[in-house]
């Protein structure tokens, strides 16, 4: 048993049942209305826009809300690194995201009320995100952290478990029952994974916040780039400044573009050109601060390049519930007899096949597409895992755009036609979203993991904002006209242009790859027993 600590081969934490249960139950809450806002938005809520522009609102809609999900990360990661801690940050938010939920039930026939809800809900989901995942991280240590790969896997098998059956049972109660039963029935499945998360209180392993450092990242950075170095200048201080000058230029375009579009664009901007700036000088630090502060901040940047290179695959894969939504609108639905039972599918239900694909894909990869890899001589590391995945979106789009030109050329499709694309995209998830919550929690910094699995689920904010850019570049009459003159049609076009984004994206992840080196950041299995659980009533 020693031998097998030693190694990382320790039992799994008894309290973990809890967080997959919860997962799952959350899950099922959020998949649950997110596959049904598109159809609901065209059918119901968007009657008001005119017919031609109503799916290009109701996409435009849907990804602004994404991308709201995916941003509040930000503010989840550092309320639960600097105060509350993960579990007092995760139990709050959930609240409001219980909040949301009643909002989207009450209100389906009132604007306001309806994307006050979405407010709440990407408040809610999107704060909690990073830090469930990071949470199940911090039930490890040294001693049984070889564990994690499996339980991050369950994890993210639990959460297509809850997505599956959200899939495909809520399209069903928007059709027969109406929105206020299709996104009440999630609101109900909300509150029963708080209540789940809240009854293992007591076993799991709280680790405080971290106490305000004067070497955290943000420090170091500043001192890096103001510091000066007798006889040279300070480029990497002139393109930080050049990232503000380009933020507020964006936020000043707001009118145009639109305040989500503007303040993200922003937001990539300032990150970018301020963590190039920091890494050109960053040298300039040490002396000031201590080593592994100057060598935390290098690995947090070596690390945004990873999640900034992930961006891609999220503009494609976000885009199931929306652009393929649309495409299935047009198709053919055949009747299905399964088992004396006939069924026509529903263009939302297609989305339960992702869910039930990685719940196939995940024990498939470990059992038989990983072993036989390692045979040949092939470790599957993740940065290898990623690689591939980006580059299987890409494929998937491909297929999916040959679909469209198929149609467009006036051929019935049946809606069974895009199996084929949801299956490539599916294993691209399984081999992208699940290694990248692993590599995220063991490549960050101790005092950083909130943060920066805050800024791996940003990186989903940057894809669906390539997705809004896009949506509103082919209105423009001079883009238009080129798409006219390339014998696509708009929709045919966006398809094409996103799988080359990805194939092109891919090749330049694997380059990086090569030069990546992993480290390990998993606690050791003395600061196991220095957390422990925190006394009931203190600040966790």
């Amino acid at each position: 048993m020693a031998l097998d600590q030693t190694q990382g081969n320790g039992p799994l934490p008894r309290q973990i049942p809890f967080i997959i249960a919860n997962e799952a139950a959350e899950r099922f809450s959020f998949y649950g209305m997110r596959n049904i806002l598109t159809p609901f938005l065209i059918s119901t809520l968007l009657l008001f826009v005119p017919l031609a522009d109503r799916t290009s609102e109701a996409k435009h809609v849907f990804h602004t809300f994404v991308i709201g999900v995916y941003f509040f990360p930000l503010l989840g990661g550092f309320l639960a690194d600097r105060f509350f801690g993960k579990y007092n940050t995760i139990f709050w938010l959930s609240l409001v995201y219980v909040a949301g939920h009643a909002c989207l039930a009450i209100f389906e026939d009132n604007l306001t009320g309806f994307y006050f809800g979405l407010f709440l809900i990407a408040l809610g989901a999107g704060g909690i995100k990073p830090l469930v995942s990071a949470f199940v991280g911090d039930q490890f240590d040294q001693t049984n952290k070889n564990r994690a790969k499996v339980v991050y896997d369950a994890f993210y098998w639990s959460i297509n478990f809850g997505s599956f059956f959200a899939s495909l049972l809520m399209p069903l109660f928007l059709k027969n029952y109406g929105p206020s039963v299709a996104f009440g029935i999630p609101g109900l499945l909300m509150a029963l994974a708080l209540l789940i998360f809240w009854l293992g209180n007591k076993k799991y392993v709280h680790v405080p916040p971290a106490p305000p450092s004067p070497d955290s990242l943000t420090r170091v950075a500043r001192t890096a780039l103001l510091a000066r170095k007798p006889g040279q200048g300070r480029p990497g201080l002139v393109v930080a400044v050049l990232g503000v000058v380009g933020a507020v230029a964006a936020l000043a375009m707001s009118f145009s573009w639109g305040f989500v579009i503007s303040a993200c664009t922003a937001l990539v901007l300032l990150l970018a050109f301020g963590g190039i700036g920091t890494g050109m000088q960053l040298e300039r630090a040490r002396g000031h601060h201590p080593d592994e502060a100057v060598e935390g901040v290098r690995a947090v940047l070596r690390i945004l390049i990873v999640f900034a290179l992930v961006t891609p695959f999220w503009s494609l894969f976000d885009q199931k519930a929306s652009t393929w939504i649309v495409q299935a609108n047009a198709m053919t639905s055949p009747v299905l007899d399964l088992f004396g039972w006939e069924f026509q599918v529903l263009p939302a239900q297609m989305q339960a096949l992702n869910p039930l694909l990685v719940m196939l894909l995940i024990p498939f990869n470990n059992v038989a597409v990983f072993p036989l890899l390692r045979a040949i001589g092939i470790e599957p590391t993740a940065l290898r895992r990623m690689t591939a995945g980006i580059a299987l979106s890409g494929a998937a789009w491909l297929v999916i755009g040959w679909i469209q030109v198929s149609m467009d050329g006036g051929t019935p499709m049946s809606i069974l036609w895009q199996l084929a694309p949801y299956a490539l995209l599916t294993m691209a998830e399984v081999l992208v979203s699940a290694t990248g919550l692993e590599f995220a929690y063991s490549q960050a910094p101790q005092s950083m993991k909130g943060s920066i699995m805050s800024f791996w689920t940003l990186a989903v904010t940057v894809g669906n904002l390539w997705v809004l850019i896009v949506n509103s570049s082919v209105k423009n009459e001079a883009v238009m006209g080129h798409i006219a003159s390339s014998g696509l049609s708009s929709i045919a076009f966006q398809m094409f242009f996103f799988a080359g984004f990805a194939l092109l994206t891919a090749l330049v992840f694997a380059l990086y790859a090569r030069r990546y080196k992993m480290v390990d950041n998993y606690r050791s299995g003395t600061d196991a027993s220095s957390y422990g659980t925190l006394p009931q009533g203190a600040k966790s």
